[in-house]
This record gives C-alpha cells, structure tokens and sequence, in this order.
C-alpha cells in the first residue's frame, strides 16, 4: 500500500516535469536548463509552476549608504542642530561631514584612509561600535590609533541623529559605510 503511493508521487512529479520539457526548449532554444540540473546554469523555468525562475539575493544589492569624506573639506568639527530635523539621506551626509575633525596637521599622514561601517537605530544613536574596515596598508599603530579616535570623536559628536519619525524609520538598521580621506596637503599643493 505504502509502496503504491510513492509509485504515484513519483510519477505524478515526473509528469510534472516532464510537461516543462517542451517550455524550457522553447526558451533555451533547444538547451534544457533547470535548477534541478548538476551542471551550472541560468534557469529559465522553476520546475514546480513552469514561470520563469527568478534569481533570490539574500540582501537588495546596492542598498548600503557610502559617503566619503576628506579631510580638505573639514568644517572644524560641528554640532548637529538638534532642532533641525533630519528628512533625506543628503541631510544625513551633510551632518556625518559637518562633524568631522580631522587630526591636527602636524599629527597628520598625508594619504591616510580609512573606512567604518556602522547602523544607526530609529531613536539616531549607532547600533553597537563602528567597525573598522579598511585602513591604508603600512601605517604605524600610532596613526591608526589617531585616526580612529578623530572618528570616534566625530561620530560621538554627531549622535544622536536627530531623525525625523519617516527617515529614522527608513534608515534603521540600513548599512552606512564612511571612508575618511587625509588629503590636506594635496588639496594645498593644487590650489592656485
């Protein structure tokens, strides 16, 4: 008895995939490509309802935030208006480059970059600690260390964010990445 309802199920789920034959040669001119096949491909037709197969990211792809900010175009460190509310990402890139203050320029190293990642909550405060992702190759600890600390500072000074309720809730938990930049004495040297 038991055996008899596997012998159905299996030719029911043959049938089924025998119907999508005919479809997925049409599409692939004459190649069958399913996701059930051992060698790699781009299916065009899922097996189980015959649409086309769609690929499935685990993350929307270019959904985190980037900003880059230089040090040339310090603003000497200041404070988010908690009165003014920030609506659109351009005011939040404005705020995150107001904040910075970059390492007096005796301590400097020229061509220093550095980059963080963090999230902010709904309320503005980061979630957890900014990580640290990248830092130019060859720098000593000391300079990494005071590079880091201006970062850390800058972010401090900034947060809380003061989001309004319709941003706060479309930024929360969202990726930002930050790469600072050194680039005082290059800006100096090209300017007329």
């Amino acid at each position: 008895m038991r055996l008899g309802r596997y012998a159905m199920l299996g030719g029911a789920v043959g049938a089924a995939l025998g119907a999508l034959v005919p479809s997925a040669e049409a599409q692939q001119g004459g190649i069958i490509c399913s996701v059930l096949d051992p060698r790699p491909c781009a299916p065009t037709v899922c097996p189980l309802d015959g649409e086309p197969c769609q690929p499935q990211y685990p993350f929307p792809l270019g959904e985190n935030l980037q900003l880059t900010i230089k040090s040339a175009d310090s603003h000497a460190g200041e404070k988010v208006d908690p009165e003014h509310k920030i609506d659109t990402i351009h005011d939040l890139f404005v705020a995150l480059r107001a904040c910075w203050r970059p390492p007096d320029e005796g301590e400097a190293h020229e061509g220093t970059q550095m980059a963080v990642r963090f999230a902010f909550k709904r309320t503005g405060e980061i979630i957890g600690q900014p990580r640290v992702t990248y830092t130019t190759p060859g720098i000593d600890g000391d300079t990494r260390k005071l590079y880091r600390d201006a970062i850390t500072h800058a972010l401090d000074r900034c947060t809380p964010m003061p989001f309004s309720k319709g941003m706060g809730g479309a930024i929360a938990g969202r990726p930002i990445a930050i790469r600072y930049v050194e680039n005082r004495k290059q800006a100096q040297e090209h300017q007329p």
